[in-house]
């Protein structure tokens, strides 16, 4: 049982961390005087990325499981590592970025950039032989609602929170990528 318990708080801990970089551009775009609808489509289609992704990386993750076994299980931990390294290093050197348009294929490229991380911990989780349809649901939830959370507190707020988010996500990954490799020591 807390086995159980343990694997859902860790799922949706790393779900709120790979969510955060939807969240801290989302307070950016809503600055932007965006109708509720539109912040309804967008906080979904982030949500579906953040299912697709995941997945890709799930069953590209259990392949390499079952041909590599602990080897897959070190590279998962290095993935993790690196991309909570490169979240931390991206939001520290952030400069003025031009949005895109939440519109047709700029939310396309949008909802894509944002959950481009997800394919690497969907890889990892995929190596572990996490539950999938437990790990979409959670990611997808919590990506839509952050991505809902940033776009409606950014019309009340400044982007001062955006670089933030995204390191504290990049840390929270980074801490998860130490975890792993840590169980083989």
């Amino acid at each position: 049982m807390t086995d159980i318990v343990g694997e859902i708080i860790t799922l949706v801990i790393m779900a709120a961390a790979l969510g955060m970089d939807a969240f801290s551009v989302g307070l950016g775009m809503g600055m932007y005087k965006l109708r509720l609808r539109k912040i309804f489509e967008i906080g979904l289609t982030i949500g579906l990325f953040h299912v697709i992704m995941p997945l890709a990386g799930i069953l590209a993750g259990k392949l390499l499981s079952d041909k590599f076994g602990d080897l897959a299980s070190w590279v998962g931990g290095l993935l993790l590592i690196v991309l909570g390294m490169q979240m931390i290093w991206s939001s520290l050197k952030k400069e003025a970025e031009s949005v895109i348009t939440p519109i047709g294929f700029g939310l396309l490229a949008f909802a894509l950039s944002v959950s481009l991380d997800s394919f690497s911990v969907g890889l990892t989780l995929g190596i572990y032989g996490a539950k999938t349809a437990f790990v979409l649901l959670c990611f997808g939830i919590v990506a839509t609602v952050q991505t809902w959370a940033g776009l409606l507190l950014g019309r009340k707020v400044r982007g001062w929170l955006g670089a933030y988010s995204e390191a504290l996500g990049g840390a929270i990954l980074l801490a998860f990528g130490i975890k792993m490799l840590s169980t083989f020591f």
